[in-house]
């Protein structure tokens, strides 16, 4: 297993859990992903997104991309917009818990969310520059945001990484809070806004 998906009374908690490869996403658990959201609508109004081991999400995996480019496979950017995609359609609201490294793909999931909360442990950043490559999908994410242009251009351009207490000062998250305290945070948003009317959320 990919992921691991907890539900309880009207949100539910879905947990990267490839610790080893810091959480990247593989084909697999892009499609368990993409199942675990369908599985829940109608029943979750909230959901709470974070990742296992020290990382949230360190992006594509992107070993499995260059094996898939040696064999002329292609299409894993696509799948990964679903994925981002099939959170901006859904009907629930997503909590996203920045416990520890966010790259790439992993600030994207931070902006794709409706709500976000990060540890005092996160580290999100762009690493893309240094592979020679412009962030497609995290560059436009982060501008959307919310933070400045200045402010965006310096994650995408310099690589540099900013933390949890700066995320929150920039606006890419809303909190930012003590390791210990970011999944029971996170958890009772979840069950804050799960108490509301769905057609209204």
């Amino acid at each position: 297993m990919t992921i691991q998906l907890t539900e309880h009374d009207g949100w539910a908690e879905i947990r990267l859990d490839r610790e080893g490869k810091r959480n990247a996403v593989d084909r697999a658990t892009r499609q368990a992903m993409l199942d675990a959201f369908a599985s829940l609508r109608g029943k979750a109004r909230a959901i709470v997104l974070t990742g296992s081991g020290a990382a949230f999400c360190a992006g594509m995996d992107l070993k499995e991309r260059e094996q898939d480019r040696l064999a002329g496979i292609e299409g894993a950017g696509e799948h990964w917009i679903a994925v981002n995609m099939a959170i901006r359609a859904h009907p629930a609201v997503f909590i996203a818990a920045v416990n520890g490294l966010a790259l790439g793909g992993g600030a994207t999931l931070i902006n794709v969310c409706d709500l976000a909360i990060a540890s005092t442990q996160a580290s999100i950043g762009c690493p893309e520059m240094g592979f020679a490559t412009y962030p497609g999908m995290a560059g436009p994410a982060i501008q959307l945001s919310g933070v400045t242009r200045k402010q965006a251009a310096w994650l995408v351009l310099t690589t540099n990484r900013i933390d949890g207490e700066t995320a929150a000062r920039w606006g890419m998250v809303n909190e930012c809070v003590a390791p210990e305290a970011l999944l029971p945070r996170a958890r009772e948003v979840a069950r804050q806004v799960a108490g509301f009317d769905a057609a209204a959320l």
